[in-house]
């Protein structure tokens, strides 16, 4: 495929996760790659000077209930995870490291975003995370041992850096060509920049 459609996410970002479920059948209908680009939101809101939106307590009731309603709309499962926000470093490096390995980073993006947000679990707390993993049918050792590796490291950091350099200051974020699009409300967007490159 020579049509490609960039998505930058964060396993910690609800929106990410509506985008990860209604993405796909987008690019599928207009014949494009996704290329998964997993960064570090915390470290983007930071070096842009932005903010969650759960820091200001009416936008956050607000966005629970936009997320619902998004869910609906998608008619996939949601739920508000009571633990959040929960530190994703360690799940943003497990994004990195499996991402070369095809098969097991689907299976793992299915599984974290999954207990992250359709049936809610604290995956900031280790033994969670593990179980988890476990139940995905993942080796919990090779895990640690993958988001200790220092190249995994570099790499979640290059990535989160370029998403800045690009222009990038929240999630999801997505690109056709140079374009940039902000926002899974955004996809009928980046649709028709996809059928434009046709």
């Amino acid at each position: 495929m020579d049509k490609k459609v960039e998505f930058f996410f964060d396993f910690g970002s609800p929106y990410s996760y509506l985008a990860y479920k209604a993405l796909p059948p987008v690019a599928a209908a207009h014949d494009a790659q996704i290329v998964w680009r997993p960064m570090l939101l915390g470290g983007v809101l930071k070096a842009t000077g932005n903010r969650s939106p759960a820091e200001t307590p009416a936008k956050g009731a607000w966005m629970r209930q936009d997320m619902k309603r998004w869910a609906q709309r998608y008619s996939i499962a949601f739920e508000n995870n009571p633990y959040f926000p929960v530190n994703t470093l360690t799940l943003m490096r497990g994004a990195v490291g499996l991402q070369p390995q095809g098969a097991a980073f689907h299976k793992y993006m299915d599984a974290i975003f999954h207990a992250m947000w359709a049936e809610p679990r604290n995956l900031g707390e280790p033994g969670e995370l593990g179980a988890v993993l476990q139940q995905s049918g993942m080796d919990v050792g090779a895990f640690q041992a993958l988001v200790n590796d220092p190249a995994v490291k570099e790499q979640l950091k290059k990535n989160t850096e370029e998403a800045v350099a690009r222009g990038v200051f929240g999630a999801p974020t997505f690109f056709v060509g140079t374009e940039m699009f902000w926002g899974q409300d955004r996809l009928h967007f980046v649709a028709e920049a996809l059928a434009k490159k046709s």
